[in-house]
């Protein structure tokens, strides 16, 4: 098991580069499988999730080359059927072979879907995707080792509505729907950037896709799709991690390839707990500006409300803001348990099962623990960490840097699912530590 001593109470100072978005690019892999012609996706990261992703479609006959600049070149012109067995053992913890189902349901007939992994931060059931593709007339059967599924009639469009606008369904939705035969129409989608950025690539394909103000979009089918040429969004997640990284530790750092758009809400609450920012045509550069941190009130919400993976690095930064800070938790129901670690630390947090936020929200009497208060300013002290999953290990990352003394921080293989080099991105931002594997 992987291991990082911290030697804490240093300020993070310098740049760090961000290439594209974990949640975009290993959907944008998954869409090449569409075209009948090869594809080209650049500012990949090299991350897990990526090297997941590769390994499935190689499975499938998708012929990969990865360059060292961070551009991947896909082609589908020969895919194939995988064997069971050889799909559950790449499959690892990633939760993406869940949308393999509807390009390989359109290119083979078939699919076959190991059981899913990934953080466990709630539910995340797999319920909304198999129900979606019954809509599309796919035929599904549970297996031991998994799930087969069949379009013995092909797909075709429906009508869709969505119970709550959860972001896998939306693309389970759209890479089924753009060969479906006849219309789609989905209703409570999910709208984050990222979901914009996969809509981009699947016109440039030959897609026919709109999208309404009030969570509506509309997808004709059509026969084939060809190959496309895409430059990946930048990973706002990231971008927000390095930002409350630089609050923590009382820090400055430029992230190149962050935009504001993109990152408004976020700056909104940055801004108002106290820290310092400024925009430039390259990226923005997060600052401590010195004093006073202030405690907000945050409800997690999707796009464009304040990210859930937003909230637990800037819980670390809370910690040491004045007063009680409240965290209401609406998107995942079990994504406070990495606060533990930090209480260890000598954070004074609290968890609650209420909805302390303005609003009540679907884990409302339901005894989830999905409400955080925060008191502070508290003296973090180095402690003995392991990584529960891939958000809350960066945020306990975080918590060291920031602590005095010295952490040891295991089970850090799971941060490099979603930051690409940051071991590297550490060192060039001047912290202490020594890793060992």
């Amino acid at each position: 098991m992987s291991q990082i001593t911290v030697t804490g109470g240093k300020p993070l100072k310098g740049r760090v580069d961000l290439k594209g978005a974990k949640n975009l690019v290993t959907k944008a892999m998954v869409a090449a499988l569409l075209g009948e012609t090869p594809s080209v996706l650049k500012d990949v990261p090299r991350i897990s999730d990526v090297e997941v992703v590769s390994g499935l479609l190689r499975l499938h006959g998708v012929v990969i080359d990865f360059t060292d600049d961070g551009v991947m070149h896909l082609d589908p012109t020969n895919v194939k059927s995988a064997r069971m067995v050889d799909i559950d053992a790449h499959a690892g913890s990633s939760r993406i072979p869940i949308l393999f189902c509807g390009p390989l349901l359109h290119q083979l007939g078939e699919a076959f879907i190991p059981g899913l992994g990934g953080c466990h931060i709630g539910d995340r059931p797999v319920d909304y995707h198999f129900e979606v593709l019954r809509n599309f007339g796919a035929k599904i059967e549970e297996l031991p080792n998994g799930t087969r599924l069949t379009a013995p009639k092909g797909l075709k469009g429906a009508k869709i509505s969505l119970p709550y606008p959860s972001v896998g369904a939306t693309e389970q939705v759209l890479l089924t729907a753009v060969k479906a035969t006849g219309k789609t129409e989905l209703s409570g989608a999910a709208i984050e950037p990222e979901i914009m950025d996969l809509i981009a690539i699947l016109q440039k394909m030959g897609a026919i896709i709109s999208v309404d103000a009030d969570r509506v979009i509309r997808i004709e089918g059509v026969k084939t799709l060809n190959g496309y040429s895409h430059r990946a969004l930048f990973d706002r997640n990231e971008a927000a991690s390095w930002a409350a990284a630089a609050l923590a530790t009382e820090g400055d750092i430029f992230v190149g390839g962050a935009r504001q758009q993109e990152m408004t809400t976020f700056l909104n609450v940055f801004r108002k707990v106290g820290g310092a920012f400024q925009i430039e045509d390259d990226g923005i550069r997060f600052w401590h500006p010195g004093g006073q941190l202030n405690s907000v009130v945050i409800e997690t919400d999707v796009h464009p409300g304040f990210m859930t993976d937003w909230q637990q690095p800037l819980v670390v930064a809370l910690t040491q803001a004045n007063g009680f800070s409240i965290i209401h938790e609406t998107v995942y129901e079990q994504r406070f348990g990495f606060t533990d670690a930090l209480k260890d630390m000598g954070a004074q947090i609290q968890i609650y099962s209420e909805c302390l936020g303005g609003t009540s929200c679907r884990f409302g009497q339901r005894n989830y623990n999905h409400s955080a208060v925060i008191s502070g300013p508290t003296k973090l002290t180095g402690a003995d960490i392991r990584v529960p999953d891939l958000r809350g290990g960066f945020s306990h990352m975080v918590a060291a840097l920031a602590a005095e003394g010295v952490s040891n921080v295991t089970n850090v293989q799971l941060i490099s699912r979603g930051y690409e080099n940051f071991l590297q991105k550490l060192a060039d931002l001047g912290a202490d530590f020594t890793y060992t594997e």
